[in-house]
């Protein structure tokens, strides 16, 4: 069966998708298609899977491919040995999994020296197969014959040792009995923690877990994932314990027989149990939770930086931008509503130089100068007082003052893309700017922030940093296809994640407008350098050009789909842009008429919904939000008070919440809401604005406890 048709099929039982589906999805993935644009133009073909889908399906078919990678080495290796049975090859190509092909390979796999290699290598192999035989009597007597003190075999006991080495090593290698085993540790073992001595004190903030223990099925993964990190810090000790009269018993049910030399080979079953059996079982367990940590706290950490990417933007204004701070004062800078740079100074409202006066003159100043719309300012270190001394500046003009979540700004400051863009001014300038266009367009500023900067998730740091890139790369990509980029405006690092573009043609389509003054159609693409066919295909539906002669060029109908709106358009003896407009045209419309072999009624209504709303903006409308004007530092928090917040951080266990007092208070997943629930998101979103209620405070330990319940 082809690899393909294998993979399907594969895939369609795990997934419960129609095998077509599947199916036509590996052929587009396989064709080069990226998720965005197969997710959003080819939703005939795929029976209109979402990105979710789609990434699930691409994902497991890379997985297959590596295990049938495998497992090619495997048989090349156990055939270039000699040894390779057309049931062994059977076994080999009917494994599902990793662990299943490497149990097959672990007996022909070359090993280092081992316990079994030396006592083979004293002739002790054939002892050991008698050993296991029914008539086999008196194992002493027959050890006799095998003592040979040149191979340094002096006694029987050390005959009987060897042979012990040699079934154990074959017990280790059995693939029942690994199968067995494994059943056990992943169904029935404890993961087990304790403190190491003496370091009581320096790991106070892993006291949960100095005497712990939890099911390896259940635990969830913030809590392997803590302790994980306190055993890395060298302040836990961990083991995974499974029960010993329990998995002997597994092994002994597998492997030994009635006829066994009972003694001998249950010796060997326990020797085989605790020095590599359970060792190896331990090793899988522990990576298996790793994995299955890592793959949670990826995901908490992927729909995090999504919401966060698809936080409201306030739009095209004329922004001051505020970076705070005390002793090195506030770093101010005025933009254009396209994000330029204008002005930047410094202002001193706070202490050591506390000078109000000046400050408010030269920020009214500002303002009128600048023709300012709205004031952002970043919610670090002076960020709450710095936002009510700007509320009590008296501007001559109604503005709106905003407080931004800065974190990584000073990464961009530091980073070669803000070095680029700003070569002459220095880091606060650069962190100044980029808080401001966070207000305006959260998503175009964010993009040039490794995600893994940003702040959001837990321990992003301890999971794999690979599959982290991936996902993050996949959150970010899906995030800027569905928005859409002026192409014309939009920045290197925007454009990099445009389906099929990439850095290297980013580059070639900012050069090309700087050569040519920008784009005036989406067919001027094509005259970028290496921008083929295919680039086009992908990528032509997310990139929009604002003021094009075609009003199609600025919506997200794709290229391929203009001959239909002309076609349906004609149909009314009307224009394109007549019927863009005009809502009672598109209502006489029938769409089975205009259904192709390609576009059916799927691609049709996604047209009609764009011709109502061309280039629309998915994200949710900007809502203005300021904290309680009386609560400003931990101290001023009192248990029952009720407070606005903001939704800062989303974890498995609950939600953090910023109430204007530098410090994030927890609302922890059982006071999120009246009823049950498995996950926080299923009540709040990153950024969401929400009323929660003081339930403690610890100002020594800077810990706020909070609930949203009867708020």
């Amino acid at each position: 069966m082809p690899n393909n048709e294998k993979y399907t099929r594969i895939i369609a039982n795990e997934t419960g998708l129609k095998a077509w589906q599947v199916a036509h999805t590996i052929e587009l993935l396989n064709d080069g298609g990226t998720v965005p644009f197969i997710s959003r133009y080819r939703k005939e073909a795929t029976g209109s899977l979402d990105e979710v889908k789609i990434i699930n399906i691409r994902d497991r078919l890379n997985q297959l491919k590596e295990l049938d990678k495998r497992r090619d080495a495997i048989i090349k290796s156990i055939s270039e040995q000699g040894k390779l049975t057309d049931d062994l090859r059977k076994q080999i190509e009917n494994a599902e999994t990793m662990a299943a092909l490497e149990d097959l390979y672990l007996p022909f796999k070359p090993k280092k020296k081992t316990r079994a290699s030396i006592a083979r290598s004293k002739g002790l192999e054939p002892l050991a197969g008698e050993l296991l035989q029914e008539n086999m009597t008196n194992p002493q007597e027959r050890a006799e014959a095998f003592v040979n003190t040149e191979q340094n075999v002096n006694t029987a006991g050390e005959a009987l040792q060897g042979a012990r080495d040699i079934i154990a090593e074959w017990i280790n290698e059995d693939k029942e009995v690994r199968a067995a085993l494994r059943t056990l540790f992943f169904e029935e073992s404890y993961l087990v923690s304790s403190v190491i001595k003496g370091k009581e004190q320096k790991a106070e903030k892993y006291e949960p877990y100095f005497d712990y223990e939890e099911a390896v099925a259940d635990i969830p993964s913030h809590r392997i994932l803590a302790m994980f990190r306190g055993e890395s810090e060298e302040f836990l000790r961990l083991k995974i314990e499974a029960g010993e009269e329990d998995a002997i018993g597994e092994i002994t049910s597998v492997f030994l027989k009635p006829y066994h030399t009972q003694e001998q080979v249950y010796k060997a079953i326990a020797d085989a149990y605790s020095r590599l059996l359970r060792p190896s079982m331990e090793n899988e367990v522990r990576a298996w939770l790793k994995q299955k940590a890592d793959e949670k706290a990826i995901e908490v950490f992927g729909q995090n930086v999504r919401q966060l990417l698809l936080a409201s933007p306030l739009g095209g204004k004329n922004i001051m931008a505020i970076d705070p701070g005390f002793r090195t004062g506030c770093k101010v800078v005025c933009l254009d509503r396209n994000g330029n740079l204008l002005h930047n100074e410094t202002i001193y409202p706070h202490p050591p130089h506390k000078d109000v006066k000046t400050a408010s003159k030269k920020l009214r100043f500002l303002a009128n100068a600048y023709k300012v719309d709205a004031i952002a300012v970043g919610n670090g270190t002076a960020g709450r007082e710095t936002e009510q001394f700007v509320q009590k500046v008296k501007f001559e003009r109604d503005l709106i003052a905003m407080m931004v979540n800065e974190n990584g700004a000073s990464v961009y400051s530091a980073s070669r893309v803000a070095r680029e863009e700003f070569p002459e001014y220095d880091v606060t300038v650069r962190g100044a700017v980029s808080i401001g266009r966070r207000l305006m367009d959260p998503l175009a500023e964010l993009v040039k922030i490794d995600p893994k900067s940003i702040g959001v998730g837990q321990y992003q740091h301890d999971v794999d940093q690979k599959e982290l890139q991936k996902s993050l790369s996949d959150t970010v990509e899906s995030c800027v296809n569905t928005v859409g980029v002026d192409v014309n405006t939009a920045s290197k690092e925007l454009l990099t994640h445009v389906s099929g573009i990439g850095p290297s043609l980013a580059s070639q389509i900012i050069e090309h407008r700087k050569q040519k003054g920008g784009f005036k159609s989406r067919r001027e693409l094509k005259e970028v350098k290496r921008f083929g066919e295919k680039t086009f295909e992908q990528s032509a539906g997310f990139l929009r050009i604002p003021g094009a002669e075609n009003p199609l060029d600025a919506s997200a109908v794709h290229p391929e789909s203009y001959p239909i709106v002309k076609k349906m358009a004609s149909s009314l003896n009307a224009t394109v842009s007549e019927l863009m407009s005009r809502k009672e045209l598109r209502r006489k419309l029938d769409l089975e008429k205009f259904v192709t072999d390609k576009a059916g009624l799927p691609t049709l209504n996604d047209i009609m919904q764009e011709l109502e709303k061309p280039g629309r903006d998915p994200r949710e409308e900007f809502e203005l939000f300021t904290f309680d004007d009386k609560v400003n530092k931990i101290e001023d928090v009192k248990e029952g008070m009720v407070l606005p917040g903001i939704v800062t951080n989303i974890t498995d266990f609950g939600a953090f919440v910023d109430i204007g007092v530098h410090q994030d208070g927890l609302v922890h997943i059982s006071n999120m809401a009246d009823k049950f629930i498995k996950d926080p998101n299923e009540v709040v979103v990153l950024n969401q604005k929400v009323q929660v209620k003081v339930l403690d405070v610890d100002v020594d330990r800077k810990r706020i406890q909070l609930s949203m319940k009867d708020t």
